[in-house]
């Protein structure tokens, strides 16, 4: 019985030896699609390969392909655990055809892979295809031997695919698997279809017409094969079982589950299944970089972690378990994904921390839905503004409280817990609006494919020259642009960074025979287009024009001192904080460096230094910087960091930086496409300016090199010593003396709050020593000139004391502004309430209203010229 490695390893070489190139996973972050919010089918890494946007670089390729769905139009989440098919991530298998070949081959190579390579009986295989397709119904009879009850013709648009209202599309051809009588269900396109019995293992979808908005149709000139096969359901097939969760990788990551948590017994499967599923998806979102959120992607990895916490909450878990059966997934499922080895330790981290955080929320909020459902018996619904309390108040995802919910017969209602969330639109941003990268625009594309990719020579200089290919203006492209326009400019070579891994775009000139432009910036397009935005100064640029590159040198050794010093702190974070430290994020520029990272707390004082000393011992040892050209995986391999989510070339290029402290050995070895100093003492010096958290188990720190350090340092030197002589003491001691005044501050703040309580109690202000009474109740009734609303609460505390049964009303002023406290004692809270007597003073004086109990209640306004009409206003209310 083959594994499920061994079968995706068998699919890929099958293909490899049909001349395909076997493309590695891209990341489930799509790289060339900003409407997707995960890459959830094979084909996506592809798309511009299929609608002619890009020029792919084979013309046949298989991959297989990490595929999440949990968001968006393709959720798969409410099933998950329920179901024997469905799953957050899946892998898919596919074999992909640019033009090369089609319908007869494609057929070919799934009947070959399927009947003779995985030795599934052909009795126990039934097609469909398209029912207008009489070419592939023909196909599959001469190919497969197949008789016409096994090839069925289906209308409808399940075996029809287009990406969209308008572009590619042609029909398809299924492939279902008979797991036997014994199972409900009947074949495809019968009343019974909806049965488990026959089960679609394999999609091969022909490529072959462009569809128009008027509806109409063209064959295109180079149809395509687009296929997909899910890894989990073939499996399944393979070993012997008819549920997905019943083959070797989940049978080995439910037993972790089951061992960790000793809760077995059929009633336990559910959860367990969850468990399994969601800690792939969400280990594999983490290695891709996704970090936990309240927004966009982030949100969905949230839901899913939470889905599986509760899960084990369910199965009696007392102490976090995702991160404790973490490691036997990436034991499983690290060979073929070596992200998953790289980011072990931050997948730990990040599983573990979220899981502390829920569980803090989560018995209040299962305490809550346990109120909110006491009186509800099966079918009833549940309200949806409690449902959105337990998402806005406790987190729980609308999808938590739905599966909870439905174990007790309930569903939850959706209209009000819409209508809740629309009034609270700006807490949720749940509504995925596009993943906020900009889409490539086709026109470069185009570009890309007519005039090739830029040739970059900054490496190597900072100034050259190049040939003028095109410019684009508004998103057209014109033949020149004149003095005063903004325009884009495509040149053959220059030595112009384009903003990539973290690192700004350069900034400089451009000059010309006649004419000079300011280059304000330069962008990556098409992958490898260096796009300079321009400013054009004086003169006419037109295409076809030699000029002159010059990228601003200063800027540019700036932002390599502080690009390489990122690779320099990158190490010493993951040195002094630990291995699950990993890059988040970061900006470089010619000023300063933003360097976001993964750690779940505030950095110390000491640790902050130790991670200075560290960078900064690097520097000092001015080792000349190395780089090496090198084949991305032979680079990882060989130890170089590569950043989780990001796509790399075939060849990569490596960066060395400094000797191991302490020991033998490199200090930091990253794949990294950026430029960088020549030698670590360019960096100069290093300082760490702030340190701050960004997210959840997210913290940035922001620093300085070279220069802009050494001034950094000189304010901070001057503000002390003008500190130092305002205290007329030594710097040293300044420290000393500002602890001494703060002591002091506080001591005299005592002292006037205890002054100011005593003349409130002797009766200041102006009002009279003792109660008076108004309605048939006893008031004390103050203004308290220079009294602040947290001096009140004090104040009014003596007074109970003195007026066991009546109402206290103090209204505080200080600094233009004014504060009311009410206290209602004794009998008399029977007629009065403290809320609504201290909301009648604020209104009189400005205010909006007061919060508290009914026996205590405070508030504040914005004038404390009205005091005595708040007071005022208080007696009415009394009196009344």
């Amino acid at each position: 019985m083959p594994s499920l490695n061994e079968i995706r390893t068998h699919f890929l070489e099958y293909f490899r030896k049909q001349d395909h190139a076997v493309v590695p996973s891209a990341p489930l972050v799509p790289q060339n699609d900003p409407t997707l919010l995960f890459v959830n089918a094979g084909m996506v890494p592809f798309k511009n390969y299929f609608t002619g946007a890009e020029t792919p670089p084979w013309p046949r390729a298989a991959s297989s392909q990490k595929s999440v769905r949990a968001g968006g139009k393709h959720n798969d989440l409410d099933n998950v655990g329920y179901t024997a098919r469905h799953h957050t991530f899946f892998e898919m298998l596919g074999n992909f055809s640019f033009g090369d070949y089609f319908k007869e081959r494609a057929i070919t190579h799934a009947w070959e892979l399927l009947t003779k390579e995985f030795g599934l009986p052909a009795e126990k295989l039934t097609v469909t295809v398209y029912h207008t397709d009489d070419e592939a119904h023909a196909l599959w009879k001469k190919i497969a031997g197949l008789s016409d009850h096994k090839i069925i013709r289906i209308p409808t648009s399940d075996n029809f695919w287009s990406m969209g209202d308008t572009g590619p599309c042609g029909p398809c051809s299924e492939i279902f698997y008979d797991h036997g009588d014994h199972i409900a269900g009947g074949p495809p396109g019968s009343p019974d279809e909806d049965g488990d019995r026959f089960v679609e293992v394999w999609n091969l979808v022909f490529m072959q017409f462009e569809q128009f908005a008027d509806g109409t149709r063209t064959a295109l000139p180079r149809p395509s094969i687009d296929t997909g096969m899910g890894l989990e359901r073939i499996a399944a097939v393979l070993q012997g079982v008819h549920d997905n969760y019943d083959v070797d990788l989940f049978k080995t990551l439910i037993a972790a589950s089951k061992r960790e948590l000793h809760a077995d017994g059929a009633e336990t499967t559910p959860s367990h299944r969850v468990i399994a599923d969601h800690l792939r998806s969400s280990s594999f979102l983490i290695a891709d970089g996704v970090m936990p959120s309240n927004e966009g992607r982030g949100y969905v990895l949230r839901r899913i972690m939470r889905r599986a916490m509760r899960h084990a909450h369910l199965l009696g878990a007392e102490e976090p378990l995702m991160h404790r059966v973490a490691p036997t997934l990436v034991s499983e499922m690290g060979q073929a994904y070596p992200e998953l080895k790289r980011a072990e330790d931050a997948i730990v981290d990040t599983l573990r921390q979220e899981e502390e955080r829920f569980r803090v929320t989560l018995g209040r909020g299962l305490a809550l839905l346990d109120e909110a459902t006491a009186g509800l018996g099966d079918g009833d619904i549940l309200s949806g503004e409690t449902a959105f309390k337990l998402y806005d108040t406790y987190g729980f995802p609308l999808d938590l409280t739905q599966d909870a919910v439905r174990a007790k017969g309930l569903t939850v209602n959706l209209d009000e817990y819409d209508a809740a969330m629309a009034r609270q639109r700006e807490m949720a941003r749940g509504a995925w609006k596009g993943s906020g990268q900009v889409a490539a625009a086709a026109e470069w594309f185009s570009i890309r494919d007519r005039l090739g990719p830029t040739v970059f020579t900054g490496y190597e200089e900072t100034e050259g020259t190049g040939e003028l290919l095109t410019l684009v203006e508004d998103g057209h492209e014109v033949e020149g642009a004149a003095a005063g326009a903004t325009v884009q400019a495509l040149f053959d070579r220059t030595p112009f960074y384009a903003e990539s891994g973290g690192q700004a775009g350069d900034r400089g000139e451009v000059d010309w025979q006649g004419g000079r432009a300011r280059v304000t910036d330069v962008q990556k397009q098409a992958g490898d287009l260096h796009v300079h935005h321009l400013e054009i100064l004086e003169g006419t640029l037109t295409a076809g024009a030699r000029v002159r590159l010059a990228v601003d040198a200063e800027c540019r050794a700036s932002t390599r001192a502080n690009h390489s010093a990122t690779h320099l702190l990158h190490a010493a974070l993951r040195n002094v904080l630990g291995r699950h430290v990993t890059q988040k994020g970061q900006m470089v520029d010619g000023e300063r460096i933003r360097f976001d990272f993964s750690h779940g707390q505030p950095l110390t004082p000491d640790e902050i230094d130790r991670i200075e000393a560290e960078v900064n011992a690097v520097v000092r040892q001015n080792r000349a910087a190395e780089t090496k050209i090198m084949q991305a995986q032979e680079a990882i391999e060989a130890g170089a960091m590569a950043l989780f989510g990001e796509k790399y070339g075939d060849s990569v290029r490596v960066l060395t930086l400094g000797q191991a402290l302490g020991g033998e050995g490199t200090y930091s070895v990253e794949l990294c496409g950026g430029t960088h100093v020549a030698r670590t003492g360019d960096i100069a010096l290093f300082k760490i300016v702030s340190e701050q958290g960004v997210a959840a188990g997210v913290r940035r720190i922001e620093a300085l090199t070279g220069e802009s350090a050494r001034r950094w340092l000189l304010e901070q030197a001057q503000v002390a010593k003008a500190l130092a002589e305002q205290f007329k003491t030594p710097v040293s001691e300044v420290g000393g003396r500002v602890e001494a005044l703060q002591v002091q501050v506080r001591k005299l703040e005592k002292e006037l709050a205890e002054a100011k309580r005593q003349l409130a109690m002797g009766g200041g202000g102006g009002a009279a020593a003792g109660p008076e009474e108004i309605g048939g109740v006893q008031v004390m009734a103050r203004i308290m000139e220079g009294v602040g609303g947290k001096d009140l609460r004090p104040i009014a505390e003596e007074f109970k004391k003195q007026l066991p049964d009546g109402v206290i009303a103090l209204i505080g002023t200080a600094d233009g502004k004014a504060a009311a406290t009410v206290a209602v004692t004794g009998a008399a809270q029977a007629r009065f309430n403290a809320v609504e007597l201290a909301k009648a003073a604020v209104q009189a004086m400005g205010g909006q209203g007061a919060g508290g109990r009914p026996d205590f209640a405070q508030g504040g306004a914005p004038d404390a010229a009205k005091a005595e009409e708040g007071l005022a206003a208080v007696k009415a209310a009394l009196g009344g």
